[in-house]
C-alpha cells in the first residue's frame, strides 16, 4: 500500500482506521489477544466484587461478635479475634490473586514468530484457560453472594473460601506456565 502521508487528510484518516495505525484490528489473532484482555479485566473486576462481599461479611461479623470493650469486660473474645483474622486474611488472598490476574502478562504480537507457530491455535487455548478461571470465579462469587453473617461466623467458612481460591491459583499459575510456554 502507498504512504497514506500521499493522501489527503480524509484518505489518510480512513487508511489509518482500516489499518488501525499499524495493527490490523480484523484478524483472528488479533480478536483474540483483545479478548483475553477483557476477559482478564472482568475476571479481576469479579474477584474485586467477591472481595468487597467477603470485606462486607467480615465487617458484619465484627459488629456482632466484637463489641466495643467495658470495663466488666475489657477483652474481646479470642476466638472472635481468630475468626475475623481468618476472614482478613481470606479477603487479602482475593485481593491478590486479583492483582495477579489483573497484572498477568498479555501474549505479545511478534510478526517474526507468528511465522513459527500457530498463533491463532495458541490464542485460543489461552481462551480456554480464561474461561476455567471464569467459572472458578463464578463459583466463588456464587458461595460468597449465598453466604450470611451466620456463615461467617462458621470457623470453618474462611478455609472454604482459601479452599475455592486454590483451584483458581492454579489456574493463574496454569496460564502464566502457558505463556512462558508458547509466546517466550
Amino acid at each position: 500500500m502507498s504512504d497514506p502521508a500521499s493522501h489527503g487528510p480524509l484518505r489518510r484518516t480512513a487508511t489509518l482506521l482500516f489499518e488501525g495505525w499499524g495493527y490490523n484490528q480484523y484478524r483472528r489473532e488479533n480478536q483474540l489477544r483483545a479478548d483475553d484482555l477483557l476477559v482478564r479485566s472482568r475476571v479481576s473486576d469479579l474477584l474485586a466484587a467477591a472481595r468487597a462481599g467477603l470485606s462486607a461479611l467480615e465487617s458484619a461479623f465484627r459488629r456482632a461478635h466484637l463489641p466495643p470493650p467495658t470495663r466488666a469486660n475489657p477483652y474481646p473474645d479470642a476466638g472472635a479475634v481468630a475468626q475475623a483474622q481468618a476472614l482478613a486474611r481470606a479477603g487479602a488472598e482475593i485481593g491478590a490473586i486479583e492483582g495477579r490476574i489483573r497484572a498477568a502478562p498479555a501474549p505479545e504480537r511478534d510478526e517474526i514468530w507468528r511465522r513459527h507457530r500457530n498463533e491463532a491455535q495458541t490464542l485460543a487455548a489461552l481462551g480456554d484457560l480464561d474461561t476455567q478461571m471464569v467459572a472458578l470465579v463464578l463459583e466463588l462469587q456464587d458461595r460468597l453472594d449465598a453466604a450470611d453473617a451466620t456463615a461467617a461466623a462458621d470457623p470453618a467458612f474462611p478455609d472454604a473460601v482459601l479452599g475455592a481460591l486454590r483451584p483458581l491459583a492454579g489456574k493463574v499459575e496454569e496460564r502464566a506456565n502457558f505463556l512462558r510456554l508458547h509466546f517466550a
